[in-house]
């Protein structure tokens, strides 16, 4: 069983309390590593560390920044087939879905920012010939950046590169549930001579480690990734000591299906966009809204695509569905559905653990790819972010009505529309109450475009140049200039 260790002032260090956590393989429900159960002890030493290396880092030309960030990346790359394979076993995700995405995704996060940096600029004003005011962006300080399970290491890189690409140093908190990736992280780091202290990694629970991050004095900033409920107490911890707070919380999102859309294209979106990674995507659209005249054949293409994805082991080839991420996890999307049950829906496939898995998964997290139709829009199912294999679907009759469908809900993460008539499209993304609409596609991936929600999914946004103005504060010059 391997030991996991935090990653403070560039060491490998044990958890202050000498305490640790038991991390579940979710394909088999069995134990098969343990990460530190980190208290404010660990995060004070982290915070410490990174304070200290703040003035020379902060200091650093961007171009040397960048080298060590281009270095990272270089170095998960070589790596690629041992980091992918550990995500699929943390997560329970299939094998081929980190290979080629998750572990990619990560690489690519650390690349643009690493370049992005080179290319920074600041405004300049020509105050009526009186005076020039210009705009220097200076890094903050200790960046608290607190990841997910879901996207262990890609929703990590999202958050640390433009923090330290920015000239912050950092000190990140991982999902205490998915923590092996985080580790190997760190082991890059320190072979690549990223300098200590930059980046520090600590491991354990959002109560304990993670509630001292946010709440530490010395760092003025936090990201935080993960369920609304959550979000809300960070956003509580924070704002009292005026802390500059980003937010990317949960969603219930929309995709809207139009009679006129490619069914074929509609169907396989749409089925992409429901169970990737077994749902557990905040970007998944759980909620399917077809045009009444559509709703029959939608459906049953989908249902037939559906019962086609093949739910496995994760580690073999052919798995398109892996396991849940956990006991927790599983058991709510198990409620979910009796709950769909007891209120009238109609599962029309999926309800229920697979029941032909390999002896190795046989007490692993699995649940089979559910649809369910004849709903309430106003149905908890409908209305509450499941983070599972389930999904719902219903008709509507307009645009109006699609409209009012897809903004029923506490959350505006992100929605789809499948049309082939691009007005209506680009009327409803301008009106859907979403951070990110996507046309005839999904999961379409710019990492220059600012990405977040409104409403309960979340406050700020990340991506790109927003991403990097988080991380750092404007501060004015004004120039008088002389009489001539």
């Amino acid at each position: 069983m391997k030991t996991l260790h935090n990653y403070i002032g560039g060491e490998l260090v044990a958890p202050a309390s000498g305490e640790y956590l038991d991390v579940f393989e979710p394909a088999t429900g069995a134990v098969y590593a343990r990460a530190p159960d980190s208290s404010a002890r660990d995060v004070d030493a982290a915070v410490e560390a990174a304070l200290a290396a703040f003035p020379a880092w902060s200091r650093l030309p961007a171009a040397d920044r960048s080298r060590h960030l281009l270095c990272i990346a270089d170095g998960i790359e070589g790596r690629l087939e041992e980091f992918a394979r550990a995500e699929s076993v943390d997560t329970g995700k299939p094998l081929a879905l980190a290979r080629s995405v998750d572990i990619p995704r990560a690489i690519r996060n650390f690349r643009f920012f690493a370049t992005a940096i080179l290319h920074g600029h600041s405004e300049l004003h020509d105050t009526d010939g009186v005076a020039l005011n210009y705009t220097l962006r200076r890094p903050r300080g200790v960046a608290g950046l607190i990841s997910p399970w879901n996207l262990p290491l890609y929703l990590m890189s999202w958050k640390v590169v433009p923090a330290i690409a920015a000239g912050n140093t950092a000190v990140a908190k991982p999902s205490e549930i998915t923590p092996v990736t985080a580790a190997m992280l760190a082991d890059v780091c320190r072979d690549s001579g990223l300098p200590p202290g930059v980046l520090n990694i600590v491991h354990g629970r959002g109560a304990s480690g993670g509630q001292a991050l946010v709440e530490h004095p010395r760092v003025p900033m936090i990201s935080f990734t993960g369920g609304s409920i959550t979000g809300a107490q960070v956003a509580r911890t924070a704002a009292p000591l005026f802390k500059k707070l980003s937010l990317e919380l949960g969603g219930k999102n929309a995709n809207l299906v139009f009679a006129d859309a490619d069914l074929d294209q509609a169907v396989s979106g749409s089925v992409q966009a429901a169970f990737a990674n077994q749902g557990q995507i905040c970007l998944c659209g759980s909620r399917i809204l077809v045009e009444r005249r559509a709703f029959d054949p939608f459906v049953e293409a989908f249902v037939r695509a559906t019962r086609g994805l093949a739910v496995g082991d994760p580690l073999e080839a052919n798995s398109q569905q892996g396991a849940l991420v956990s006991q927790a996890q599983l058991e709510k999307v198990c409620r979910y559905v009796e709950i769909a049950r007891r209120e009238g829906g109609n599962v029309v496939c999926g309800g229920k653990q697979p029941a032909d898995l390999n002896a190795r998964c046989a007490r692993g997290y699995f649940y089979e790819p559910t649809v369910i139709t004849g709903l309430s829009p106003e149905s908890c199912v409908n209305q509450e972010e499941i983070f599972g294999p389930v999904v719902t679907i219903t008709p509507f009759e307009t645009a109006d009505e699609a409209l009012r469908l897809a903004n029923g809900t506490p959350y505006g993460l992100s929605a789809t529309l499948w049309t082939r008539d691009l007005n209506r499209a680009h009327a409803l993304a301008a009106g859907i109450e979403a951070g990110t609409v996507w046309i005839n596609c999904w999961l379409v991936r710019d990492l220059r475009v600012p990405f977040g929600g409104t409403k309960q999914s979340g406050v700020g946004r990340e991506g790109g140049e927003e991403a990097l103005r988080f991380f750092t504060e404007p501060k004015n010059v004004c120039v008088q200039l002389s009489a001539t």
